[in-house]
């Protein structure tokens, strides 16, 4: 064989990005759009946080106004004020969760669609050092976090603000010493929540991460789903995904305990907080400082406060644990993508299709040097076959044509205009691409083929189809072109699935094509159906080939012979063969071997 697709020389392991600081100013920006109705989920908010005092005050004026000297018809009024106190908190309360919400929801969308859009401006670089699994959690669960902050968070945060320093105000005024008394104590509960809090951030980014690694497995396990069973490894992959799971499950239960440790020790600080109150307040009684009912109202107030305080110390202990989730959404909202146009770049017109490599180096990293000055003109309409061992840089010189990668040094000309000074979409506007493992998308294979070209009409579908050899297959389905080819078109064969990637091209109608011709996996009919689709497909294309066998060659009008990154040899196939060089070696190695198989299939068994 000539050799297969080489990834030598791209980056394998996650690359790194810089941790980003946190940036609350930027994080509350996403509210900006929905001021409105932040304002009225405020408002309506602080409503309810004051009708929340009134309830403790009036205990207070019960024990002493109605009890002791037994008024009943004081006692009708207050309780009828009670209740339309307690509607008005209900109808507040009933405006801001639905506000808020509803805020919440619209930020979780333009999170989302935020994020996907910066996603498809960033490079093939990017991607080729992370997996879909891990962007996919960052899409869901840390967005979901966010949400969190951005709504509830801030929900809680104001409620029990106000609440709390209401509380304490009215308490100042029922009695100044056992306020004082009662702050005293405040600051241990505080310093105790912002300990926890540290210890809740770092086991939570953890469940975070072990969480994104067992969503990786199941993508890559769903996305290779003939492969697992095609290799009976289905139990394999039920244990590896055990393992993953496993791995979040551990850390989730440590967050779980630093959880139940934090719930009830912040219960006994502040129950007891409560039990000196008790105590304090009390001595006042006796005192005569201090009335009944004004004790048992600022108990009350007593357990509004604390409950308020514990509040803001789980608001705190949950921030923390939003910060991980925060950090890497806006780390990926940071990344810049290795190539862009630059201000000034002008629109591509109609290629004519000649393509020029000067003195093109390139490196996927500062390493290895994958390429090592290429020159190389292909005319208008010309036809070049890259051929060479796996890793001789076929793969790399397809990518820098539609600038997937840019090259290190040197440059890439279409039509002699430098890619770099056009724009991106207008540079693959001109170039269609039919790769070595064609994958569809999971809808209809009308809806694949229209890829092509979204304004295309359903006769300009069906031509491209018939053109690539694919009408007939079609029409034979039961759905015929509103079938579902499944994920990554598992549904069709592998030569139905490249005649369907061929239909799409020709709907593009590109004026250079970029082939990785892979026809060696299919049986003889299908072969002779792509190979006669790819003919309609080159004509008066310009077009280059990474060639796998024979009959790729022979459409070839010159053949690049590639090795180490270098192009040895450059000419016609009789050219390489006089010259009994690297090519020939690979010619006759390719030549014995497909003899061979076609002895052996003439063979009787």
């Amino acid at each position: 064989m000539f050799g297969r697709r080489s990834r030598r020389g791209e980056p394998q392991e996650k690359a790194e990005v810089p941790d980003i600081p946190m940036n609350w100013r930027r994080l509350f920006r996403y509210l900006g759009p929905y001021k409105r109705q932040l304002i009225i989920a405020i408002a309506a908010l602080i409503c309810s946080a004051v009708l929340s005092l009134v309830f403790p005050g009036v205990i207070s004026s019960v024990v002493d106004s109605v009890l002791t000297p037994k008024n009943t018809q004081l006692l009708d009024q207050i309780t009828l004020a009670l209740l339309f106190v307690f509607f008005l908190r209900s109808l507040t309360s009933l405006i801001e969760n639905y506000t808020l919400n509803y805020i919440g929801e619209r930020i979780l969308i333009d999170l989302r669609l935020q994020i996907y859009d910066h996603l498809q401006t960033l490079s093939l670089g990017f991607f080729a050092g992370r997996r879909v699994g891990e962007l996919m959690s960052r899409l869901s669960n840390d967005v979901g976090v966010m949400r969190t902050v951005l709504t509830s968070n801030i929900n809680v945060l104001i409620e029990q603000t106000i609440i709390m320093i209401g509380a304490i105000v009215v308490m100042i005024v029922l009695n100044v010493r056992l306020t004082f008394f009662i702050l005293v104590l405040t600051p241990f509960i505080i310093g105790f929540g912002a300990v926890f809090g540290i210890f809740l951030r770092r086991i939570s980014t953890q469940v975070q991460d072990e969480l994104a690694g067992a969503t990786v497995v199941t993508e890559e396990v769903l996305q290779n789903i003939r492969e697992v069973k095609s290799f009976a490894r289905e139990s394999y992959e039920v244990s590896r995904y055990q393992t993953a799971i496993g791995k979040a499950f551990s850390a989730a239960i440590r967050l779980l305990r630093v959880r139940s440790l934090f719930g009830p020790l912040i219960a006994f600080l502040g129950f007891g907080s409560l039990a000196m109150i008790l105590w304090f307040g009390g001595r006042e009684v006796i005192d005569g400082r201090l009335s009944g009912g004004q004790l048992i109202g600022f108990l009350v107030y007593g357990i509004t406060v604390a409950g308020a305080l514990g509040s803001l110390v789980n608001l705190y202990t949950s921030i923390q644990e939003a910060l991980g989730a925060t950090k890497r959404v806006f780390q990926i909202l940071d990344t810049k993508p290795d190539v862009t146009d630059i201000p000034d770049a002008k629109t591509f017109g109609r290629a004519e299709g000649r393509i020029t490599f000067s003195d093109v180096s390139f490196s996927y990293d500062e390493r290895q040097e994958v390429l090592h000055h290429i020159n190389l003109d292909i005319a208008p309409g010309e036809i070049v076959a890259l051929v060479g061992p796996s890793g001789a840089g076929k793969s790399t010189i397809f990518n820098l044509i539609p600038r997937f990668y840019d090259p290190s040094e040197g440059a890439v000309r279409i039509d002699g205009i430098d890619a770099k000074t056009v724009t991106q979409t207008s540079l693959r506007q001109q170039i269609g691409i039919v790769p070595q493992e064609t994958l569809l998308f999971g809808g209809t294979i009308r809806e694949n083929i229209r890829y092509g070209r979204l304004d295309a009409t359903e006769g300009e579908i069906e031509e491209a189809a018939k053109a690539a050899n694919a009408h007939d297959f079609i029409m034979e389905l039961p759905d015929k072109y509103e079938t579902i080819v499944g994920e990554r078109g598992i549904r069709l064969s592998g030569g139905q699935r490249q005649r369907v990637a061929i239909a799409r091209a020709l709907l593009k109608d590109p004026r250079i094509l970029l082939l990785d011709e892979a026809t060696s996996s299919l049986d003889s009919e299908s072969e002779h159906l792509v190979q006669e689709a790819l003919t309609r497909l080159m004509q008066n294309r310009t077009t280059v080939i990474i060639a796998h066998r024979l009959s790729t060659i022979n459409v070839a009008h010159r053949i690049a012979v590639l090795d180490k990154g270098a192009i040895l040899e450059l000419g016609t196939h009789d050219e390489l063969m006089i010259l009994n060089g690297l090519y020939a070696r690979l010619y006759s190695m390719q030549f014995r071997e497909d003899l061979s198989l076609t002895e052996n299939a003439a063979t009787p068994k």
